[in-house]
Order: structure tokens, then sequence, then C-alpha cells
């Protein structure tokens, strides 16, 4: 995982000069700190607290004078502090300038204890102490890697990876189950170290054994003469086993049909040197003895997780680091053992383990994990290639510091309650990773992007000049992000649509651009606004059954209305007059791409649900003129309604602030929006996310309990992003609908559609028919 070995003076300048803009981020306000020091690799955490800009509304007094002419609202940029974890990986080398670093850097005169953890911890306790002049206070390492690893699975979606070293895609990211207890983690370092865990503070050393990485390396270096680790693994993955292996062909001519053992499985490791009078090339013998102790290790795995009832299976240690020949020779032991029944899991972010404990161990008086976390893509360097051809050198170079930045989030996320299997939920539609043709589309696609990005950022700044500057350091961030994933699309889990507009809100928000569309958003709510009365009333005038029609057509015509579409942004741009009526002509005329309005007709004319949760997406056209009078209907119909929106900006999507404003307008206006908001049968409560997309295993945990408290029976979710880029096919335990207009033209040809098709999903879950 872009680990290094220990630095000989030959490959690297230990008075390096560190680079604290851009590894050693935030020092000027962080606070305690930890370190995991190894055999080759220290690993220190510290927590800092971040400021940033934030973009707030405040709704203007239209009693008073101080609402100039029509304007909904007024936007300022607000300074805001928030909690930032900072995990930062590099070679013992470097440890004494490391500490000079820290000493000048980070320790404030409050600090009087450094957490540690790692083997090294003894042996460099004297002079952390020297240099600092502080106490360090060490910790249990199983402890901290226990706490660590129980961290990245709670936070980090995509921690977890099974490695197919020979598939399309190496790294096949899992879904972390919501309770991520009971499992076994096996630590390969010298030795082996096999825990079962049971909860946050219950683990159990079930078994080990002394056979281990220290093994490897011991009887690699005997074998090979080779000191360094990672040349070791090197060799060994040029080698070819069956040189040295004694195969069970070897002793029967082929397969051993009655035992069920393959002609290739391997009979005795090592066999064929007893018995041939050659030498054997270090390659060979390196390979070999990796296969020996890893089958070993996974054998004793299997056991261990079959005695107990164990089918999560984590591996880490010095041993594992990221290295393909290693992950694959346990993968194929776990497979062989257990039949496919058992699968070998890897993780991310191994290496910060101990880091991470040792941290949250110094914290606890903070109590760290009443809260949520995720990944600062801006400021983690990802997984890097593990490729066997990369020599140990460039390993070395280019994984010499690696970082990863953790965020607080403001609210505690959990699942929606209504997800019908939240082990199995997986919410993007398309993986990138492993679909090349549609990887190679939207890479391309968001750097073509750019250009329009970087100026509705530029423009929604005070000061132009000052902000051109930035945003030409964010689109050299981001383009660089899109590089190194063109390279390494594995690097922050699996490569979706909604991660690369994550990592993109983060770099955006990395310079100070918290909300690039903010005036776009402000002037088309202000415009739509005065429309409202005049679409209701049209609406009234139609018939019950036509009326439905109408309602869910206006909420696929606002829809249109999303700057983040290239489509729809250069039509908006070259027309400012294009509008609602514009747009429903725009729409795919019926039969549309996947069509269930006349199901949905159907059930409309039977009781109405107790309570609807709407995910709303866009400012303006589609929030006031679409989604508003929809709403309005469901009201009337007697069913309780959530409307669900971002937390914080994301594109021109309407947020949790800009909502309330808008929506306590329209209610002075409508009478049914006003009793709804009055009776508590219009509630507006934020969804956790800051994202165009929609994950609902990560959803605000006061959403969550307002579904279960309001027995919400009807799930609606809005747009391209939430409802086909995440989500098409998320299954419910209630009944849901889907509706979306495709707007992007390569989508739609991979859908069977074309620009502007729509789909109208409506679902009923199996038995609730």
């Amino acid at each position: 995982m872009a680990e290094c070995v220990g630095g000989s003076s030959h490959t690297m300048d230990k008075s390096i000069t560190l680079p604290p803009d851009q590894i050693f981020r935030n020092l000027e306000n962080a606070k305690r700190f930890a370190i995991d020091i190894g055999g080759s690799l220290t690993k220190l955490a510290y927590y800092s607290t971040v400021q940033h800009k934030v973009a707030k509304v405040r709704s203007f007094d239209h009693t008073a004078k101080e609402a100039p002419s029509d304007k909904l609202y007024e936007i300022s940029m607000q300074e805001e502090v928030t909690a930032r974890l900072h995990f930062i990986k590099f070679e013992n080398a470097y440890i004494e300038t490391c500490l000079d670093f820290i000493k000048d850097h980070l320790v404030n005169t409050e600090t009087k204890v450094i957490k540690a953890t790692g083997g090294g911890a003894h042996k460099f306790k004297e002079l952390i102490e020297k240099k600092l002049g502080l106490k360090v206070d060490k910790e249990d390492e199983m402890t901290c890697l226990i706490k660590g690893c129980n961290f990245v699975l709670k936070n980090i979606p995509h921690e977890a990876f099974v490695y197919a070293r020979h598939a399309d895609s190496e790294f096949r990211f899992q879904t972390t189950n919501p309770d991520i207890f009971p499992y076994l983690l096996v630590n390969i370092g010298s030795g082996v170290s096999i825990v079962k865990v049971e909860s946050e503070d219950k683990f159990e050393r079930i078994g080990g054994s002394s056979i281990g990485g220290g093994t490897f390396w011991g009887l690699g270096a005997l074998l090979t003469k080779t000191k360094r680790f990672d040349e070791l693994l090197q060799l060994a993955s040029k080698g070819q086993h069956t040189n040295v292996d004694m195969l069970v062909k070897d002793i029967y001519g082929g397969s051993y049909g009655c035992l069920g053992l393959t002609g290739d499985l391997i009979a005795s490791s090592f066999g064929k040197s007893a018995t041939a009078d050659k030498d054997f090339c270090k390659e060979d013998m390196a390979k070999s003895l990796l296969h020996m102790i890893s089958n070993d290790i996974g054998q004793l795995a299997c056991l261990y997780a079959k005695l107990h009832g164990l089918s999560r299976v984590y591996f880490g240690g010095f041993f594992i680091r990221g290295h393909p020949v290693t992950m694959h020779t346990i993968t194929y032991s776990i497979n062989f053992f257990t039949k496919g029944e058992v699968q070998a899991l890897f993780l991310r972010h191994e290496g910060y383990l101990g880091a991470i404990g040792a941290f949250l161990k110094g914290a606890e008086e903070d109590n760290p994990n009443q809260y949520s976390w995720g990944e600062n893509y801006a400021g983690s360097s990802g997984l890097m290639s593990v490729s066997p051809e990369m020599n140990p050198l460039q390993r070395a170079r280019s994984g010499t510091f690696d970082m990863l930045e953790m965020d607080r989030l403001e609210r505690q996320l959990v699942n929606l309650p209504l997800l019908q299997d939240p082990s199995s939920y997986i919410p993007d539609t398309m993986d990138l990773t492993e679909d090349a043709p549609a990887r190679e589309y939207w890479l391309y696609c968001f750097e073509e992007a750019l250009d329009g990005v970087v100026k509705r950022a530029v423009a929604s700044q005070p000061d132009p000049q000052e902000a051109a500057a930035r945003a030409e350091k964010f689109c050299q961030k981001y383009r660089h992000k899109l590089q190194t994933l063109r390279h390494q699309p594995f690097a922050y889990g699996s490569l979706t649509v909604r991660s690369l507009l994550d990592t993109r809100e983060h770099c955006l928000n990395e310079f100070n651009f918290p909300d690039p569309y903010s005036k776009i958003k402000q002037r088309e709510n202000d415009s739509a606004l005065k429309y409202f009365q005049k679409a209701v009333k049209a609406l009234e005038q139609l018939s019950w059954e036509d009326r439905q029609f109408a309602l869910v057509r206006g909420v696929l015509a606002g829809n249109v209305f999303d700057w983040g579409a290239k489509a729809v942004s250069d039509v908006l741009e070259s027309d400012p007059e294009f509008g609602f009526e514009e747009a429903k002509r725009q729409l795919e005329v019926r039969p549309w791409l996947v069509d269930c309005f006349d199901r949905w007709l159907e059930r409309l004319k039977g009781p109405p649900h107790k309570c609807a949760l709407f995910f709303v997406d866009n400012s303006g056209v589609d929030i006031i003129l679409g989604v508003m009078p929809f709403v309005r209907e469901l009201l009337s119909r007697g069913t309780e309604v959530v409307l669900a929106s971002n937390s914080g900006p994301a594109l021109n999507d309407v947020t949790n602030g800009e909502l309330q404003i808008l929506t306590e307008r329209i209610a002075a206006m409508d009478p049914v929006i006003r009793s709804g908001l009055k009776e508590d049968r219009l509630t507006l409560v934020q969804s956790g996310s800051s994202s165009p997309c929609l994950d609902l295993s990560r959803l605000d945990k006061v959403l969550a309990m307002v579904v279960r408290e309001r027995q919400t029976d009807l799930v609606i979710i809005e747009g391209m992003g939430r409802a086909i880029h995440t989500n098409y096919h998320a299954m419910l335990s209630c009944e849901s609908l889907k509706m979306a207009v495709l707007k992007n033209s390569w989508l739609a040809d991979r859908l069977g559609g074309k620009l502007f098709s729509v789909v109208f999903k409506y679902e009923v879950p199996a038995g609730k028919c």
C-alpha cells in the first residue's frame, strides 16, 4: 500500500527537506498526536482544526427595508472550523528529521505525552524523549491494531478488498456490513497472531504461529543472500516455484483423483532440492519460500475461522504491505482450503491501523467514536500501484511519504432503515474500476468539464482576480487526481461517477470554493418562485387523472435543470430564456425508456401512503415548479412528507438551508404547504450528504430516526445522480419511486435510450403488492 522499506544511504537522502504544505498539513493547528514505529516504517498521527470557508444563506425580511429588490435571501462566506485527522507514513530513515520537524511544528506547550506503539516504540523511546522532551506512553500494539481496524471498517466505505491478480481489476472492493463484528484479524508480522474481534472492546488472541514474515525474511536472506524485504519479494515475483517444489504430478505422474488432488498442487515445498544435483536460482527459491509460508498461514487462518464460525477474515501486518505476490498466494491458499467459502480480505489502509489505534487511545476523552468520519480525497494519497514490475527502488521513491486524511463530519451517519438488506446494498450502478470503456469516458468527461467548473468557481467569489489564482491551483490538483485515477483507478476504492464528483467537491473545498453555483441557484430560485402560483393554478384546473400525469411530467421537466450535465449547462448558458415549458417539450414522449406510470396511477387510486420520504435534487425550477406541486398533492391526499436535502453544497443541488427559506416563502403563498408545515405533516431534514449522488448507507442519524417515527412507506428518489448513477438497483422494504431524465447521451445510449429519455421506476417489494 505505497509502503517502502528501510532507507539505505545509496537510495535515500536522509536530510531531505520535508514539504510541510504538501505532507504535514495544517501543522499550525495541530493538537495531540501519536506515533507507530515498525521495523522499517513510521506512521505519525495527529489531530488538527481546519479553517475553511462555507457558504451561508440568510433570508431577507421582506417586511423591512433591508430586502434589496426582490431577492429571496443573501449569500455570505463565513469561516468555519472543523476537525481533521492526519496520518502520515514514512521510512524510519527519516525519523530524526521528522522528530525535529515535530518539535518545531507540532508539539504545543500543553502536550506532555506522546502515545506510541509498534516494535520500534521501545527502540526509539530515548530518542523521542530526548528530541521532544515528552514522556513516551507506550500502548499495547494489538489493542491499537484492533482499534484502528474497527475505525477504518466503520468509517471508510470500500476499505476492504479481495485481491484477484489476473482479473481485469486486481482489487475487488467489498461492501462493508453495517455490523462489522465479529471478524478474524490475521496479523502477519515477524510471527503470526490470529485475533477474534467480537466488539469494539472485546477481542481475544485465539492462536498464532512462529512461522511468519520474519521467517520469510530470515530464511530468504540465508537462501538468497538478499537482506532487503522488498527485494526478496521482487525476486519471488520473478521466480518459478515448480523448479524447486515437488508437485503431486511429480510423484504420481498426474492428479491423485480419489483424494481430489490436482497434479499442479504442491506436495512438498522445496522437495526437488533434496534429490536434484544442481543449483537453484534465487528467484525460484524465494517463490517457493513465499508459497510455503503463505500456504501455512492460509491453512491456519481457515482452521480458526471454521472453528469459530467466522466468514470475514482480514489479513494485515508488514508481511502483506500491499505486495501482489503475497496477497495472491494467501488468496489462493484461503480459496483452496475453504473451497471458496471464506474470502481473504485485505485493507486499503492496513499500514495505518496501529497509528490510528494509538491516536484513538490518546483521544478517548474526546470520544472520537461518537462521530462519523470521511476520507478527504483532496489530502489522501490513496492506494498506490502494487505492480510487481515496479522495482524496490521505484516503490521506495514513489512511496516515501503516504498520507491519509479523515474529516470529522457534522452529523453521525447511519443506514436508511428501509434498505431491504443493508449488508448487500451497493450504492453505485456502475463500477468504473472494472468497466474500462466507461472509466475512460467518464475520466475524459470530468476533465473536459474542468474549465466550466473553474469559470463558475471564480464567478462565485467577491474578488475574481484573487479567486483566479486559487482556481488554477484547484484545477491542477483535480487534474492530477484524474491522471492518478486513470493509471490507478482503485486508489480510493471502487472508482465510480460518485467518487469522481466527491473528489472534485473535496478539491474545491480545499481551495475555499465552498459553493461555486451559489449565485446561479439564487438567481434561479428567485425566478422560479414568480411562477409557482401560476403552475399550481394550472394543475388545479385539470382532471384528477390528467393532474397526476402533469405532476410527474413537472418533476421530470424540473429535473432537466441540472448544471452538472453538460448537455443542459450548454443550453442554459446560451439561452437564458430556456424555461419550464421548453423543458417539458424536450422530454421523451411515452412510452418512456422505463415506464411504470400506469402502475403508479393505479396505486394512487388506492389508500394514501402514511409518509413519503423525498430525496430532492436541484434548486430553482426543479424544487419549486417540479417537486413542490408534487409534494402539495401528496399532502392533499393525507400523506405526510419528509423532504431530505443536502447538508452541504454540491453543483446546483438545493441545500437544507436554502430549502428552509424556499419552503417558508412558498408557504406564505400556498395554504396546503402552509398547513403542512404548521401541522408538522411536512418536515425538512438534512440528508447528511454533500454530494450530487446518494449513499443510503451513510445518512444523517436524525433522518433515519424521522423515517422510523413517521412509519415511512414510500421513498421517492429524484435525479440522475441519486436515482441513476446511484440507487438504480437499490432494493427497499417499502414502495419506491425513482424518477430521472437522462441528460448524458453516452449514459442514455448505455441504458438503451437517448438524450432526455425518461426513467420512471415504481417498485413494490415482493409480498407487498
